[in-house]
């Protein structure tokens, strides 16, 4: 028996609907995220120097920024960065290797800037743009966000060459509006934050999500619903993992509603990672 034949026939569905890997197909747009992705677009279409978008852990920023990138239009050179670290340097490799542009390993800090500079020109010649994506930005130290700033600099007089889009949890913000991070700031044109999504929200992502998959989209009760939501505090990601097991929970039982009863024996059990520490911490931090 493999994992998707859990639960799947018994509640009727096609697919795993709380799966923890970003899937456009099933992107709920709840008003955050529909202001979120307009932000982003803006962005882009408006040739902003940099773009920002911040969010807590989970909140749905990679599943946005996915979307985004598969509807962008042709003639655009795309490069994308996960997790980078490192400081002076390093990020310009980072880069380079982004959008596979060939360099010498061996050459100093002012050869390999030339290297990127000169593949920007040539790609603006050919008509097309740059746009260069940081996601899990906060990662990047100050040093390294000073070095992508300096990117922007890079232009034609009038055009920019490339464009940054940095994504990243909340400490993204508060490193761009670190004082030694002033010029960084001026040069973001666009940017928003995705907050936790509220009780109504909770229920109406579990009902599109159960939906999407084949279900009904009433298969957990309201109960069940409200508890998700307090033990969650509306953070998508830990939406998904608690309801994947409460439909677990509720297989097993041989019952055909999630109930509230399933939820909290998911919590009892510790089956459900997620600490009362850590619940409170995401039910008070903005």
């Amino acid at each position: 028996m493999t994992v998707n034949e859990f639960y799947l026939g018994y509640f009727g569905l096609e697919q795993r609907p709380f799966t923890l890997l970003p899937d456009p197909e099933f992107l709920y747009w709840s008003e955050q995220h529909r202001k979120g992705y307009a932000v982003l677009e803006y962005g882009i279409m408006s040739r902003a120097p940099i773009t920002v978008l911040t969010g807590e852990i989970g909140a749905g920023k990679t599943t946005l920024l996915q979307k985004l990138l598969a509807q962008v239009e042709p003639g655009v050179t795309i490069g994308l960065v996960s997790n980078a670290q490192g400081n002076r340097g390093e990020i310009l490799q980072w880069v380079l290797n982004a959008l596979n542009v060939e360099y010498d390993q061996q050459a100093s800090y002012v050869e390999n800037f030339q290297t990127l500079q000169d593949f920007l020109v040539d790609e603006y010649a050919q008509g097309r743009r740059v746009i260069l994506v940081f996601d899990e930005a906060q990662n990047v130290s100050v040093e390294g966000l000073e070095e992508l700033r300096l990117l922007t600099n890079i232009n034609s007089n009038k055009d920019e060459l490339i464009q940054l889009v940095l994504v990243g949890q909340p400490e993204l913000r508060d490193l761009i509006r670190n004082p030694r991070m002033n010029q960084l700031a001026q040069r973001v044109a666009a940017s928003f934050h995705l907050n936790r999504m509220d009780r109504e929200g909770t229920g109406a992502y579990i009902h599109h999500r159960m939906k999407t998959a084949g279900g009904s989209g009433q298969e957990f009760s309201a109960e069940a619903i409200d508890l998700v939501y307090e033990a969650t505090g509306g953070v998508p990601r830990l939406i998904n993992q608690l309801c994947d097991f409460g439909l677990l929970y509720s297989w097993t039982d041989d019952v055909r509603e999630v109930q509230k009863e399933s939820i909290q024996a998911v919590l009892d059990d510790g089956t459900f990672f997620w600490t009362e520490d850590r619940r409170e911490e995401t039910r008070t931090n903005v």
